[in-house]
């Protein structure tokens, strides 16, 4: 080996290792590293029965905890483009569950790729319907080299290897009748990201686990299914009135019959699943000697409203759908138990990995370096804000928050400011509040300027567009000649497609 060579080398086993540990559809509420800083009655949203996360809250006390990191749309795919490439739902290929990314995308893992790392992709893809219809390995790999376990859409419960590759065994329906610890879809993804980091634990490394959990259907296998079966309530939201909310805060049909305390219980067990294989992979980074060079985040598409404000699942812009965990663990470089709180969102997560390690971005991202508020306190020039919306390009709303506030626009409903300091369960709309004006002036200025530079559809929406105006110009109390829709709307029936091969 040349004397070049050996420098090259010695500079590669330097580099840092990153490890995204990604699930879909986490309330933040389940991670006792985020209840530990909320106050009892926001704590124990389901009462005094929790489900402790030992594995995950220990990356939180030895790194950071981002209590404001927003879905930047809090449905599956486009958050889950928006996180890898660093773009905005509507300029990644992927602003509604079923897009595609784009063929020019660059993703963090192609970056690293090209810096000399091993990557990798277990789990849950779901942004890429191009090409090859079968369920695993993609044609288009996104810079993930080692996508064998790349599952192209799905909620599995039970997985296999075989010798033509990994197989679903309960295609026809997800099941966990018969699952085990090896072939339960969590098990065997954790599985799997150990065996990748034992595989090249010499070199440095990429790997991004995407766990389907704790998404529904609301199953796990024995013995998380009866772990928390005792003392759940329904939240103290779930019956508040909804007289002049938008359509998004309306409580969901499916509700009527009220609380369904054992859908949260088998909603816990699957967290509390997902922890334990967090711990395992942990023991497997530590046996490898990695632990001190390995940058670790555990993460989520988006969040799940399990309930409160009378809603499950996701998509509006409550804080139990669109913030989602954000624990970074990044070893001589985060200080152990900080806690960020300024607001950030999925693009800002590429530029801000990236930063840290000390690799260059490609400059195709949209996001911020925020590597500063993880290593240092935030900068003096430093903007408060996260920008997020719903999926799509026509009806539907756009938002923006702050440490503090959160502003939502909607397209036929009037606006909403939320002031979380004083309201934390999101019971009150505060736009008429004097003492808000300029919060309102300053957001709403700013989702101008986002709309205009990053070619926003929601700007074409008349009242958007002029509840924007009104934000930024107006003098007088908000007025609208449109009247409001605070309808739910209509549950679009998606038409069942035909299973893909195995």
């Amino acid at each position: 080996m040349s004397t070049c060579d050996a420098v090259l080398a010695r500079t590669l086993a330097d580099r840092p290792n990153l490890l995204v540990i990604h699930t879909d559809e986490q309330n933040f509420r389940t991670l006792g590293c985020y209840r530990k800083l909320m106050p009892k009655d926001r704590a124990q949203m389901w009462g005094p029965t929790v489900c402790e996360t030992p594995n995950i809250d220990w990356l939180a006390n030895n790194g950071a905890v981002a209590t404001r990191f927003y879905a930047t749309t809090p449905v599956c795919s486009p958050s889950r483009g928006a996180f890898i490439t660093g773009r905005y739902p509507q300029n990644n290929g992927v602003a509604t569950n079923g897009g595609t990314l784009l063929d020019n995308t660059v993703t963090f893992a192609e970056v690293l790729r090209r810096a000399g790392y091993a990557t990798g992709y277990a789990g849950k893809w779901h942004v890429d319907n191009k090409g090859s219809k079968n369920l695993w390995a993609p044609e288009r790999k996104f810079g993930f080299t080692d996508n064998r376990y790349m599952l192209r859409s799905g909620h599995w419960k039970q997985l296999e290897d075989t010798p033509e590759g990994p197989r679903v065994i309960d295609n026809k329906k997800p099941s966990v009748d018969g699952a085990t610890a090896e072939n339960f879809t969590t098990d065997f993804l954790a599985d799997k990201t150990v065996d990748f980091i034992n595989k090249h634990k010499d070199e440095p490394f990429c790997y991004m686990l995407s766990i389907p959990d704790p998404h529904g259907p609301n199953s796990v296998r024995a013995p998380y299914d009866t772990m928390y079966t005792d003392k759940l309530k329904a939240p103290a939201t779930m019956n508040k009135s909804t007289e002049d909310l938008p359509w998004w805060g309306q409580k969901h049909e499916a509700l009527k019959n009220g609380f369904r305390p054992d859908s949260m219980a088998q909603y816990f067990g699957m967290v509390k699943c997902i922890d334990d294989n967090v711990g395992k992979i942990l023991t497997a980074v530590r046996k490898a000697g990695l632990i001190e060079k390995t940058n670790i985040l555990f993460t989520s598409d988006h969040g799940d409203m399990c309930f409160e404000h009378g809603r499950i699942n996701k998509s509006v812009p409550f804080e139990a759908s669109a913030k989602v965990p954000f624990v970074l663990y990044g070893p001589g470089k985060i200080d152990s138990g900080l806690i960020v709180n300024e607001a950030l969102g999925c693009v800002d997560f590429m530029p801000t990995i990236l930063g840290l390690m000390g690799v260059k971005a490609p400059g195709t991202e949209e996001g911020r370096n925020a590597a500063a508020l993880f290593t240092d306190k935030a900068p003096a020039a430093w903007n408060d804000i996260a920008i997020f919306r719903s999926s799509g390009s026509g009806d539907g709303w756009l938002a923006a928050a702050t440490k503090r506030h959160k502003l939502v626009f909607t397209s036929d409903s009037s606006p909403w400011l939320f002031d979380m300091e004083k309201d934390p369960h999101e019971l009150t709309n505060f736009l008429a509040d004097p003492d808000s004006r300029e919060i309102i002036r300053s957001l709403s200025a700013q989702l101008l300027e986002y709309c205009a530079a990053h070619k926003d559809p929601r700007i074409k929406i008349p009242r958007i567009k002029s509840d924007l105006t009104w934000g930024v110009e107006g003098t007088a109390p908000y007025a609208s000649d449109e009247p409001d829709n605070n309808q739910p709307k209509p549950r679009i029936k998606r038409k069942k497609k035909k299973k893909i091969g195995q």
